[in-house]
């Protein structure tokens, strides 16, 4: 299986890539306004792609199928994970990076971004990917497997760095899953930059500007 994605291509030809994966139940159309709102002018030509999650049903939501990277088995994201559903889809955007990578773009030019559940996948599969990339952005998300992520994270992206924001209000996903993240990620020696945000389970104006300058610094 592949993923459908939605691609916004530049005039000319790109010098990067930024791949952005949406939260539950919503769609590639999302980011549609966050690529709108980046500016990264002085990287040059940027093409986003904006992956589309299968539609599966969600236990959590009482098996009503949407858009979704994996399964939420109950609230508690640690002892009740999806580690099929997970490893899945880690392979499947594995792949889409491969695919970035077969069509001219070296993979150190390469991004790889999600909010929430997609921020877990973009760590996930960011963090085992065996070409290295330029960098990894989590919003409002938290790290997947992580039991086993020392062990298979793979040295191409032990210094990949990563950018992880979150807000203090978030109901969804708490902030202590983000920390509990950005902890064991900084223990293993990743270079990480940590923000918080006094909001809820959302994208800030503030947290996009730090998106942006972390871009800018990890594409220059």
């Amino acid at each position: 299986m592949a993923l459908q994605t939605l691609e916004l291509n530049p005039a000319s030809p790109p010098r990067a890539t930024v791949i952005v994966l949406h939260g539950l139940g919503a769609d590639g159309t999302d980011f549609l306004p966050l690529a709108d709102e980046l500016d990264l002018a002085p990287v040059g030509p940027v093409r986003y792609v904006l992956p589309r999650a299968p539609v599966r049903p969600v236990t959590i939501n009482g098996g009503h199928p949407m858009r979704a990277w994996y399964d939420i088995l109950g609230a508690d994201l640690v002892r009740r994970e999806d580690a099929a559903g997970l490893r899945e889809t880690l392979g499947l955007v594995q792949r889409l990076i491969d695919a970035e990578v077969a069509r001219g773009m070296p993979s150190q030019r390469i991004v790889l971004a999600g909010f929430s559940q997609g921020c877990a996948i973009a760590l996930g599969a960011g963090l085992r990917h065996p070409m290295r990339l330029a960098g990894l952005a989590g919003l409002s998300g938290y790290l997947p497997l992580a039991d086993t992520t020392a062990a298979e994270r793979h040295a191409a992206n032990h210094d990949t760095p990563v950018f992880q924001a979150h807000g203090t209000r978030d109901g969804v996903v708490p902030l202590a899953r983000g920390q509990a993240g950005r902890d064991l990620l900084r223990s293993l020696g990743q270079p990480l930059e940590w923000h918080e945000y006094p909001m809820e389970h959302s994208v800030s104006i503030d947290e996009v500007r730090d998106l942006q300058a972390w871009l800018r610094r990890v594409l220059a």
